[in-house]
């Protein structure tokens, strides 16, 4: 039996089994907000309390650039008496020239530093290093006011070429669809309708698609000049803190194996310790989660020291150690692989204990799973049960190996009960949110998936670039990195790496207003997710005014003051960001924060009263005074007991009702997609997000490679955007007048509409098929002039493909890989979807998705390649394909039976149809398989739909010219 070590209310060193009795004693594990379980019997407070440092992630003060030299400045100066002067001071006058010489170099390179250091900060330049400017300090000072990232647009001779051909390809198509739209086929109207409306469809499409990446940018970071900015020596690091969110279901199909790496990589991350939380959410209650994440916390006393003596990369040990190094040729020094081959021994007896965890969950007994002091998991019922929080490593306990400290590693499991709606991830999302902003309320938030390891480990560094960049970070809302995924075969068959998303599409929209939000790597402002408008541009006046008018200096003043008292309405709340050093609440004690609340003097506070704050954010006091500290950090006075209770509360499943909790404020509901409302929603309150590349991946996590997974991963992306197509916060009608800019506005509009293009696409690749079983044709023939106008689209097609590869340095496997998926993709998954979405809509019928399986049983590096599930998803492309290969038969056959004058024709024909089976060919090599076998269902299902079709369509054939009447020639014959 599967044994834990907490019981109801409580969790102590002494209820440990196995190797998890040597965790230390840490916070106690709260249900239910009980008093009682605040002190457990037989530990002292001082060892169970949640010792929180005073100012815990409090961001770090903004370093001032002092202003530059002013050297242009004139005094007269006196007469000079060389024989006295240059005597007393010993020189010469060849020493003093030369003396002078270098005065006045230095002179005019800070003269240079004084005109040009603006005009860098604004452009994004680095300046020089500064090793001539005779001042050892110069250097180094001139470096910290640097910006810490640049942002590098795609060169001219790149970029231009794709725009011209966009310009021209658009003439193309709007000849095209002239003449298509103005030249019908009487003897095949029917078809040649249908082809027209798909036509025009995709055209619109693929302007949603393009002009967005109209303007693809680049940025860089300098990670030097953040040291040299925020960790001066001999001083505590004034990085900011960051809060990061572990999100985690099912073990059974979320390997706790899997959620542990990526805990491990974020608690070796490459960022003080002190200000780093890592919080796992078990959305499951799952006592298999919560003792993995004990065995975790072991573990890393050893691994985290190791990871940052010998800074390794990546810091996740499973794919740290699958890592082939080659020792004599890298010449690695002997105590290092001493230590890794110890080390590597560690962690393969720590696997052998989490599989050994996992073997016992398998079977649950019928009981539930009971702790070691017998009494029940309060988890056992997954649907209703209270909320747990437990706290691994923190202030006291959380040393590693050579005793120094951890960052704290917090479980959260939220409340459940029956009659709840929960709203599935986006609810646990958050749950942590609230939770994090009572126990360490950092400024910044990073939400990572469970099975999404930290593979850079200086990432948050790479974020924190921007987010406390001086002239950039005001304004961003969050930071997405794009997802890198291992376990991809080479060919990536079924497009898993999204590489024309991540590298082409998201650049794009890094030059408007920023990337979508993406679900996971990326890096959140706490204050954005708290339904805050972006602070507004000053507006800096260049004009001078060397005059003393009275009336010119008074009307600018008197402007400038009506601008900042000009009223707000309860409607149009703005916040903004004070110039002055906000007055920041300290409490005593959990009874003086509601006190509090009202004595403190903000902009914020005077917009809304005490109860509009309640009525946002909810009934805690705690919290609510938690929003006011742009700079995050919790009160240094609070009773850590006051703080789990409060914690437990914030988690209860009742707390959202009547709040704006998922209508305003942090992950949006409505959507199994949460992530592109959340995005959506904060671009339209002006905020602006970052794509940030560094050449070391950020993250990297685990795709479902096998053909049906993949296809149920993106039906459940298809379907969250139809969601949103049909609710209030659809991009076609929603935030207009915000601060959303009109490209960003069809990005997100391609996001949510592409799903419909999955009824023309169908359609579209049906036609060849009918054109050649019908024998009609709605397209000119090759020796037409008409046809001109197909090869200059085509040609222009293929000329944006490839110049779109040149400025992104997409390879041109990825980019067909992405062609064909598109066309399997929306053939079948966003087919089911617009369905499903239809359903839910108007009949109210809700479609549940499974979480995707993070594993394979077959022991092959790529076995999960070839696994088979059947699907009705397969069914559409599985149709297409034996439809298309039939009608080329059918139009092959007709063709020897005609003649030699019906092969030109033939050609038109069999060329859309082998282009609908090129599309589909990884579909194909899918259904074959390993071992060329496919599911007898799939075969009858497509062969009887095919064949149905087909003798219906002989059989009927509504495009052939009916007769009236009974056909009467004259026989030339006379009958009597």
């Amino acid at each position: 039996m599967l044994q834990g070590h907490m019981s109801y209310g409580r969790a102590n060193d002494h209820d440990m089994p196995h190797r998890m009795q040597t965790v230390p004693p840490s916070v106690p594990l709260l249900t239910n907000g009980s008093e009682d379980s605040l002190d457990p019997p037989g530990i002292p407070p001082e060892q169970h309390a949640l010792v929180i440092p005073p100012g815990m992630g409090g961001g770090g003060k903004r370093i001032h650039p002092l202003p530059y030299l002013e050297s242009n400045f004139s005094v007269d100066p006196r007469p000079m008496d060389p024989s006295k002067d240059l005597a007393a001071y010993g020189f010469g006058s060849v020493t003093w020239k030369e003396r002078m010489e270098n005065w006045k170099s230095r002179q005019e390179k800070l003269q240079m530093v004084r005109s040009d250091g603006h005009q860098a900060l604004a452009e994004g330049k680095g300046g020089d290093d500064g090793n001539d400017y005779g001042d050892s300090d110069l250097p180094m000072m001139d470096e910290a006011r640097q910006p810490l990232s640049r942002k590098i647009p795609i060169a001219s001779a790149r970029i231009n070429p794709y725009r011209m051909i966009i310009v021209i390809r658009l003439a193309v198509l709007a000849l095209f669809l002239r003449y298509r739209v103005l030249n019908p086929v009487p003897d095949a109207f029917g078809l040649w309708l249908v082809s027209i409306i798909c036509e025009i469809w995709f055209a619109l499409s693929w302007i949603l698609d393009q002009f967005p990446k109209w303007l693809p940018i680049t940025r860089e970071t300098y990670l030097d000049r953040l040291s040299l900015r925020y960790e001066k020596e001999g001083q505590p690091s004034g990085l900011a803190a960051v809060d990061i969110f572990v999100s985690t279901v099912d073990p059974m199909k979320e390997p706790p194996l899997v959620t542990a790496n990526t805990v491990l990589s974020i608690l070796a991350a490459d960022y003080p310790v002190d200000k780093v939380t890592c919080y796992v959410s078990d959305d499951g209650a799952a006592m298999l989660t919560f003792e993995a994440l004990s065995e975790t916390s072991e573990f890393a006393r050893s691994w985290v020291p190791f990871c940052k003596k010998f800074s390794v990369e990546p810091r996740a040990p499973e794919f740290y150690f699958a890592q082939k190094i080659d020792y004599l040729k890298d010449k690695v020094h002997p105590s290092f692989v001493r230590e890794r081959r110890a080390m590597k021994r560690e962690y393969e007896e720590y696997k052998v204990r989490m599989n050994a965890l996992v073997a016992k969950a398998i079977k649950v007994p019928e009981d539930g799973w009971t702790m070691q002091d017998g009494t029940p998991w309060p988890g056992n019922n997954v649907r209703d049960h209270p909320g747990m929080i437990q706290v691994f490593l923190g202030q006291t306990g959380g040393h590693d190996t050579d005793g120094n400290p951890l960052p704290r590693l917090v479980y959260v499991s939220r409340e459940k009960r029956p009659g709840f709606n929960h709203h599935k991830k986006a609810g646990a999302m958050n749950a942590l949110i609230r939770v994090s902003a009572v126990l360490s309320n950092a400024p910044y938030m990073l939400n990572l998936d469970c099975d999404h390891y930290i593979n850079n480990s200086k990432a948050l560094r790479e974020a924190m670039c921007f987010m406390m960049d001086p002239l950039l970070g005001k304004r961003v809302c969050y930071v997405q990195f794009p997802q890198r995924f291992d376990g991809i075969d080479k060919h990536d068959r079924y497009a898993n790496n999204n590489t024309v998303f991540f590298d082409i599409n998201l650049k794009g929209l890094d030059g408007i207003q920023g990337p979508v939000y993406v679900g996971t790597g990326c890096v959140f402002r706490r204050q954005a997710l708290y339904a805050y408008d972006a602070p507004k541009k000053e507006k800096t006046d260049d004009r001078t005014c060397n005059c003393c008018s009275s009336w010119c200096c008074g009307k600018r003043k008197k402007a400038k003051k009506t601008k900042v008292i000009k009223p707000k309405t309860e409607k149009k709340r703005r916040w903004f960001k004070k110039k002055t050093e906000p007055m920041t609440p300290v409490f005593k004690s959990l009874d003086e924060i509601e006190e509090g609340i009202e004595g403190i003097e903000s902009e914020k506070t005077s917009l809304m009263s005490k109860k509009n704050f309640e009525k946002k954010f909810g009934q805690s006091p705690v919290f609510v005074a938690s929003t006011f500290l742009e700079n995050g950090g919790v009160p240094e006075n609070a009773s850590p007991a006051s703080l789990l209770k409060e914690a437990i509360h914030v988690i209860s499943c009742g707390y959202e009702d009547k709040t704006d909790w998922g209508k305003e404020v942090g992950w949006i509901y409505g959507s199994v997609t949460e992530d592109i409302l959340t995005g959506f929603k904060m671009h339209v309150r002006g905020w602006r997000s970052i794509y940030c590349m560094p050449k070391r991946p950020a993250f990297k996590g685990s795709a479902p490679i096998n053909l049906s997974d993949r296809l149920n991963q993106v039906l459940r992306w298809a379907l969250g955007s139809v969601e949103i197509f049909f609710s209030r916060h659809c991009p076609i009608w929603y935030g207009y007048g915000g601060g959303l800019k009109w490209l960003e506005r069809l990005a997100y509009i391609n996001t949510i509409v592409y799903p419909f293009t999955s009824i023309p696409l169908l359609a579209y690749c049906t036609l060849p098929a009918i054109c050649l079983l019908t024998g009609k044709f709605i397209v000119p023939t090759i020796s037409s002039f008409a046809s001109l106008w197909f090869i200059a689209l085509f040609l222009s097609i293929f000329a944006t493909g490839i110049l779109e590869m040149r400025w992104s340095g997409v390879g041109i496997d990825d980019w067909w890989r992405n062609e064909q998926f598109w066309v399997i993709g929306g053939v079948s998954a966003h087919f089911f979807a617009l369905f499903q979405g239809l359903l839910k809509v108007l009949a109210g019928i809700d479609t549940s998705f499974t979480v995707t399986s993070k594993m394979t049983d077959d022991q092959d590096e790529f076995g999960e390649l070839y696994a088979f599930k059947w699907t009705t998803l397969l069914i559409p492309p599985t149709t297409l394909l034996v439809i298309n290969m039939v009608g080329i038969v059918a139009g092959i056959s007709d063709a020897i039976n005609n003649g030699y004058q019906s092969w030109g024709p033939l050609f038109g024909k069999l060329f859309f149809s082998i282009w609908v089976i090129m599309h589909l060919y990884p579909f194909l090599k899918g259904l074959m398989g390993r071992q060329n076998r496919t599911p007898t269902i799939v075969v009858v299902w497509s062969i009887l739909l095919a064949s149905i079709f087909s003798l219906l369509w002989v059989r009927v054939n509504p495009f052939l010219p009916k007769a009236d009447g009974p056909n009467l020639e004259i026989c030339g014959l006379q009958c009597d």
